[in-house]
């Protein structure tokens, strides 16, 4: 009954994106904010706070108020770090890495409303035959770095100097400000509050301006690459931090005839080359969402595996593979289902 309900992972996978879209958009709605406060306020997925009808909370906004307004003040005045400034931190965060702890980067792919927003705009992109854009083994590691110093700067550094008093009070949310699921999930429920520019003062004008344009970036760049947001996306980088603790992993054996075949790293919606290349430890790179797509598209049986204290739960399937590419290739390109019917020619993107 499983197999005939979901027969592919990807299937799976997306119908389990687009509940968890449904609950982080609106579950506010049918539980009441009182109940989602308490439930919890640390989903390590991009769950927007702004969102008046969320299920649930993203950790980078709790973060960055423990930080503006609990730590950073207390070390402004010494006197007040006591438990009033680290217990409710150590909650939050420690809820977070509760939750992490088990299902791991899985959160980004399977439940995070940004990436599954992303996911679905590519996924129109695809059908509609639009060129398929791609970062190389050589500049994909260009932008990479981009996403630890957005964790470095926007959720980390400027709320701590807010809650110090060294900069402006405008910065203590400085990532939530520009995050582009503030904008998308707000807009699903059809608040179009987000949108609008602040003109209070210069540095939340600028932020709005900068947080609609890298929005609109998103949703047109995703027409054509896989997950452009995700790349860059902070909460990646933290939770890489903590990826190796967790019973989830992608496990990858050697195998002779990786450096001939490639099918993962096309597969692969981050355009994670390492997973083509490598085994062990080496293969399952912090950039992983755990979507699972190596692991249908890899063509000899149990080379790729998703695995949870040990125990396979997904793993690489020859005869897998050859029905899942009778429904779309690597890339997401569906069989015969293009609108549009110019050939869509697939390049490397910088």
């Amino acid at each position: 009954m499983f197999k005939t309900l979901f027969p592919t992972l990807t299937r799976l996978r997306f119908t389990i994106q687009l509940l968890m879209l449904f609950v982080t958009v609106y579950g506010g709605a049918l539980l009441g904010s009182y109940v989602v406060d308490r439930i919890s306020q640390t989903l390590p997925s991009l769950a927007c706070a702004f969102d008046k009808q969320t299920g649930d909370h993203c950790i980078l906004i709790v973060n960055q108020h423990q930080l503006h307004h609990r730590i950073g003040e207390a070390l402004a005045k010494a006197q007040e770090i006591t438990y009033k400034v680290f217990i409710p931190t150590l909650v939050s965060v420690g809820t977070f890495f509760a939750m992490f702890f088990f299902l791991n980067k899985a959160f980004c792919g399977w439940v995070c409303p940004m990436g599954t927003v992303q996911e679905i705009v590519y996924r129109i992109g695809r059908r509609l035959g639009r060129p398929l854009h791609r970062f190389s083994q050589g500049n994909v590691g260009r932008v990479r770095p981009i996403k630890w110093l957005m964790l470095l700067v926007l959720v980390l550094g400027l709320p701590l100097l807010a809650g110090m008093g060294t900069v402006s009070n405008d910065f203590g949310d400085s990532y939530c400000q520009v995050c582009p699921s503030r904008i998308a999930t707000t807009l699903l429920t059809a608040d179009t509050e987000q949108i609008a520019l602040r003109t209070s003062s210069g540095i939340n004008f600028f932020f709005g301006a900068l947080g609609n344009a890298l929005f609109g970036f998103v949703i047109i760049a995703a027409l054509a690459v896989r997950q452009p947001f995700c790349r860059i996306c902070p909460l990646l980088s933290w939770n890489a931090l903590f990826q190796r603790l967790s019973p989830m992993q992608l496990v990858k054996r050697q195998n002779d005839k990786c450096d001939k075949c490639s099918v993962c790293e096309k597969a692969c919606p981050m355009d994670i080359h390492e997973i083509g290349r490598e085994h062990g430890r080496k293969a399952f790179h912090e950039d992983c969402t755990l979507c699972g797509r190596c692991v249908e598209y890899c063509p000899d049986s149990g080379v790729i595996q998703i695995k949870f204290f040990g125990i396979p739960l997904f793993k690489s399937s020859r005869e897998s593979y050859k029905q899942r590419v009778k429904l779309e290739t690597p890339e997401g390109l569906p069989k015969n289902k293009v609108i549009w019917l110019a050939p869509a020619k697939e390049s490397q993107n910088g």
